[in-house]
């Protein structure tokens, strides 16, 4: 199975080796028909400390690096 890859902004790098990455999604509302947008927030390892609050960044599934970690930064 292909891992997920999603992309978002950067909003936190205040840990080491970890990004807080948020993901907007936009989808119709199946009764009012309305576009809604919901976010959510991902954390992900960033090996190189690399990326800064405000940078547009690509996330992949990976296997667990910590009890929060489930995603990797993509090079971008």
């Amino acid at each position: 199975m292909p891992k997920r890859i999603l992309q978002g902004v950067v909003t936190s790098n205040q840990n080491a080796q970890t990004v807080t990455v948020s993901v907007e999604r936009r989808f119709t509302h199946p009764v009012l028909k309305k576009t809604i947008r919901k976010s959510k927030k991902y954390r992900a390892h960033d090996e190189a400390n690399s990326f800064n609050v405000g940078d547009s960044v690509r996330i992949q599934e990976c296997a667990p690096k910590s009890k929060t970690k489930r995603w990797e930064v993509i090079a971008e």
